[in-house]
């Protein structure tokens, strides 16, 4: 099992940076039509291993299908690195997209498929 390890991220233009503590041990891929459409890569995380740095002003939100997930841009330069809301058992959450993640390899990474079209 993979070790937990502390990354920082954030969107293109650097507004907008956080910390996660994941082990990436599950990177999913969703086919949903807004994360194929975006190339969304997603590790998901207790609400408490996610801190946002900067940028709180610099986000705007968008809400779609159940609307259970924040989905969070940056203003400037329209990037989502991550999403927060319910998990499924109701406990907050953050949802990092992996490929916002300084310095980590994706080509290492082993991906879970995630049939959200057909949800």
């Amino acid at each position: 099992m993979p070790e937990a390890k502390t990354y920082t991220g954030g969107c293109h233009c650097g507004k907008v940076r956080y910390e996660v503590t994941t082990d990436l041990a599950k990177v999913v891929s969703c086919n949903c039509s807004r994360c194929s459409k975006l190339g969304m890569l997603l590790t998901f995380v207790p609400a408490a291993q996610f801190k946002l740095l900067s940028g709180r002003d610099d986000l705007s939100e968008y809400l779609f299908n159940t609307k259970k997930i924040r989905h969070l841009f940056c203003r400037d330069c329209g990037i989502e690195s991550f999403a927060t809301g319910e998990g499924p058992g109701g406990a907050e959450m953050a949802a990092v997209n992996v490929r916002c993640l300084d310095d980590v390899d994706l080509d290492s990474l082993t991906l879970t498929p995630f049939n959200g079209r057909d949800m």
